[in-house]
């Protein structure tokens, strides 16, 4: 009499791959990703590559408004050979108001490379909200040293 507890009897050899200890694993690598995640992009320092870009041309009846950020954070609102120093609040309602008069006329933006993102982001907040659709940055090229 044969049976399963036999010593005669051959089990085969099976070819399936268990996959519980692969699903826990994954689980536990997706948990620990999930936490880590957030902290990697945290504090990161970057070092922003110098690339040379294209000269923005020249609108002949379009003069652009010129809105300058010092070192010390302050602004300066140009339009052609005028400039004023102002703060924030009166700038965004001085360029509404040129804008009003002159549609077309772009807006541009240069920071002192000192000055903190913050400042940059929340001058084009304001001018976002003051109706200024699309606004350029202006830069320096790189020097080559």
């Amino acid at each position: 009499m044969q049976g399963p507890f036999n010593r005669n009897h051959r089990r085969k050899p099976m070819a399936e791959i268990n996959v519980v200890p692969f699903i826990d694993v994954m689980l536990v690598l997706l948990v620990i990703f999930m936490i880590t995640a957030p902290m990697l992009t945290q504090g990161v320092q970057v070092d922003l590559p110098q690339v040379s870009s294209e000269p923005i041309e020249a609108l002949e009846d379009n003069e652009p408004i010129l809105i300058s950020v010092d070192r010390e954070g302050n602004y300066h609102l140009s339009l052609g050979d005028e400039s004023s120093e102002v703060s924030l609040d009166e700038m965004a309602q001085r360029v509404m108001a040129i804008l009003q008069r002159r549609p077309g006329a772009p807006v541009m933006l240069r920071g002192d490379r000192n000055v903190a993102y913050g400042e940059i982001v929340v001058l084009m907040s304001t001018l976002q909200r003051s109706g200024v659709a699309n606004v350029g940055l202006i830069s320096e090229p790189p020097q080559d040293g």
